[in-house]
C-alpha cells in the first residue's frame, strides 16, 4: 500500500500543477484578450450553454478569482490524486464537473454568468470528505476529518448568504463530490469459500 501511494506521488504532483499553470495561463489570455474567455462562463437555462459546462470549471473572472482557488484546488486534488489514483481522480473530477455545472446551469439567478474552480474545489472536498466512511478504510477516515477540520470553513460557501458568489456551484459540486464517492468507490472483491471436495475416499462409504 505505502509502495503505491509513493508511485502515486511524482504523477499526482505533476498533473496538479500542470492544472493549475493552465489556469493561469487561460486567464492571462483573457486578460489580454480583454475578457474574451468569459464568454464560456455558463448563462443559465440557455440551451446553447450546455456546451460550456465544462469549460467553464477553467475559467475565472480575475487573478484574485484564480488566485482564491489555486492552493485549495492543488491541496485536496493532490491529495484525491495520490489515494485514488490518476484514473479514479480524473473520473471524480469529470463528474464534480459535470453535477456543478448542470446545477448552475438549471438553478443560477437569471443573466447571470457562473465560471471557476471552485465548484470543483468543492467537489474534492465532499470526496475526501467522505470516501474514507464509505471505502471503511481508516487512513482515508483520518484524511477526510484532517480536511473537514482545514478546508471547512468553506462550506458557508455552499449557502446563499454572499451576493455574486456562486452557491449553486459551490452547492452541486459538494454534492458531485460525494456522489463520486460513492459511484466510484473501490470494490473490493468477495471472498469466495472453495467448495468442499472429497479427498482420501479408500476405506469409505462415499458413493458418487
Amino acid at each position: 500500500m505505502a509502495g503505491r501511494t509513493t508511485r502515486r506521488a511524482g504523477p499526482a504532483l505533476c498533473l496538479m500543477l500542470g492544472w493549475v499553470a493552465l489556469l493561469w495561463v487561460l486567464e492571462g489570455v483573457d486578460v489580454v484578450t480583454g475578457g474574451a474567455l468569459d464568454t464560456f462562463g455558463i448563462q443559465p437555462r440557455e440551451p446553447a450553454e450546455l456546451v460550456d459546462v465544462v469549460p467553464a470549471a477553467f475559467m475565472h473572472f480575475g487573478f484574485g478569482h484564480l488566485a482564491a482557488n489555486t492552493l485549495p484546488l492543488l491541496v485536496l486534488g493532490f491529495v484525491a490524486a495520490l489515494r485514488s489514483g490518476l484514473r479514479r481522480f480524473l473520473a471524480v473530477v469529470l463528474l464534480v464537473i459535470l453535477t456543478s455545472g448542470l446545477g448552475v446551469w438549471l438553478t443560477a439567478a437569471p443573466h447571470s454568468n457562473t465560471a471557476g474552480a471552485s465548484g470543483v474545489v468543492f467537489g474534492l472536498f465532499g470526496y475526501l470528505l467522505v470516501r474514507g466512511f464509505i471505502e471503511r478504510k481508516p487512513l482515508d477516515i483520518a484524511i477526510g476529518l484532517a480536511v473537514g477540520l482545514v478546508y471547512g470553513s468553506i462550506l458557508w460557501g455552499a449557502l446563499p448568504t454572499t451576493s455574486g458568489i456562486s452557491w449553486q456551484a459551490h452547492l452541486f459540486g459538494l454534492a458531485g463530490g460525494v456522489l463520486a464517492a460513492s459511484l466510484l468507490r473501490e470494490r473490493r472483491p468477495r471472498p469466495i469459500s472453495p467448495t468442499p471436495t472429497p479427498t482420501n475416499l479408500r476405506g469409505t462409504d462415499y458413493a458418487p
